[in-house]
């Protein structure tokens, strides 16, 4: 019945979901390593939720060879508010745990699944963009390309490597902990 109370287990992994998708705020979520001969150590681009770390500038420097936008975060609206939807999400699932209704959980699994769709679907527009609105007049002409979310991708004599950061992963866990719930009070 979906009015049915949560156990006290069930309220103890909710708050601790609140609890891990309030620490990733602090933590990268996703990131992309470029490597080539000139750069055996490695170039990074790190993603957080309100900003964006790593060599910038050097990246930047040889993407507009291939005639690619500079990355900078006046470029990414998202991240001057992305970082107050996560911790709504946070004080949702707290409150969530603080009521321990089953239908108030299920509201709460949709947001998160909505949630997560919509962010890697932005995620993958941008990259798109990124990788094929390229510069007709820049000095090196590359076919347009999509680098991938996750994973490894060869353009000229670089390799990148896309991956997810630790706040993504502290969210995944939190997903988790929410799903649990629901098989455990069943």
């Amino acid at each position: 019945m979906a009015g049915k109370r949560l156990s006290v287990l069930s309220f103890g992994l909710i708050a601790a979901a609140a609890i891990l998708i309030a620490a990733s705020l602090f933590f990268p979520w996703w990131g992309m390593e470029f490597f080539a001969p000139q750069y055996p150590e490695g170039l990074n681009i790190i993603v957080y939720p309100d900003q964006l770390q790593g060599e910038i500038d050097i990246v930047n420097g040889l993407n507009h060879y291939i005639g690619m936008k500079g990355f900078s975060e006046e470029n990414f609206p998202e991240l001057n508010y992305l970082k107050y939807l996560i911790s709504g999400l946070a004080a949702l699932t707290l409150i969530t745990a603080i009521l321990r209704r089953k239908i108030v959980l299920y509201f709460l699994i949709g947001i998160f699944a909505i949630g997560g769709s919509l962010g890697v679907w932005d995620l993958r527009r941008w990259l798109h963009d990124f990788g094929t609105d390229l510069s007709p007049t820049a000095p090196i002409k590359v076919d347009p390309f999509v680098p991938p979310i996750l994973g490894e991708n060869t353009l000229a004599n670089f390799i990148t490597n896309s991956y997810l950061g630790t706040g993504s992963f502290l969210v995944i866990a939190a997903f988790i902990l929410i799903l649990i719930p629901i098989w455990k009070d069943r």
